[in-house]
């Protein structure tokens, strides 16, 4: 890792910069990701994000799943 890091106490008005690897995404290459949708009648629908390639064990290992109410468009949040 590569950067300046900085306890509590130190004063130096230097910002950080985060550093980013090449081969990882950052805000320039989003991560792609799929949502699958389940709806339910007597609770409140369901949101599956995971990545569209992954599949076996890793699939079941990137996922997130989260009421339908909590999701919204990451345009909307910048």
């Amino acid at each position: 890792m590569s950067g300046r890091t900085r306890s509590a106490d130190d004063s130096s008005s230097e910002p950080r910069t985060p550093s980013i690897d090449p081969g990882q995404p950052g805000r320039a290459d989003p991560p792609t990701l799929e949502l699958a949708l389940v709806k339910y009648a007597d609770r409140p629908d369901r949101c599956t994000v995971h990545p569209p390639d992954a599949a076996g064990v890793e699939r079941m290992s990137t996922w997130i799943s989260v009421d339908r109410s909590l999701v919204v468009d990451a345009a909307s949040m910048r």
